[in-house]
């Protein structure tokens, strides 16, 4: 009894599924072709992004530590002055 009303109540995401094809078949191959290029296009140019912001970090963290070490220097050779 329970395998008859299981079979005959298909999933939700079986119907989902379902529609999202029609909705796939309805398209022309060309708009298929173009939306797979930009995804493409999309998935290789983020090689470069990621590049740029790993050089970026790298700069950002030698110019933390240049700082760093110019104020601790420059501080300390005011202490060498002779008052009189």
């Amino acid at each position: 009894m329970g395998k008859k009303d299981a079979s005959a109540v298909g999933l939700p995401v079986d119907q989902y599924r379902k529609q999202i094809g029609k909705q796939d078949y309805k398209k022309t191959k060309s708009v298929l072709k173009a939306t797979r290029l930009k995804a493409e296009a999309k998935k290789n140019s983020s090689g470069f992004r990621d590049a740029f912001l790993v050089i970026a970090a790298i700069l950002f963290f030698v110019l933390c530590i240049y700082a760093f070490f110019y104020l601790n220097l420059s501080t300390e050779l005011n202490l060498d002055v002779d008052v009189d």
